[in-house]
């Protein structure tokens, strides 16, 4: 497990800091396959998953949905035959917050459950 899927998330609420130009960088290292996206004015960190078929795909958003509940922080999630794109940010704050890399670690981790 990595060091930032093993942090823990903190309440977030619309006032709740922001990650800073200056945090960016080093959190992204440590989640290479995410993107940052600006999308609405509001930036995202977003991943494209491949599987071999739906069953697949729809297991790996079942994973995704279930440790998103636990956290009580949810991710837009679009599930198609064989690709699941996971997309975390902070809607209350409008924008990324440290959970949201946090919370991408932990999908990565789900991809290991396969």
């Amino acid at each position: 497990m990595t060091e930032l899927a093993q942090q823990q998330c903190e309440a977030c609420r619309a006032d709740a800091p922001l990650v800073s130009d200056e945090e960016l960088p080093e959190l992204l290292r440590q989640i290479p396959d995410w993107t940052p996206i600006t999308r609405d004015g509001i930036l995202q960190l977003e991943r494209v998953f491949k599987f071999r078929n739906f069953k697949q795909a729809l297991a790996f958003t079942n994973r995704v949905g279930a440790i998103a509940e636990e956290a009580g922080h949810h991710p837009a999630l679009l599930t198609e035959w064989g690709k699941v794109t996971v997309t975390w940010w902070s809607h209350e704050a409008k924008g990324l917050h440290k959970n949201d890399f946090i919370m991408a670690a932990r999908t990565d981790q789900q991809l290991e459950a396969e």
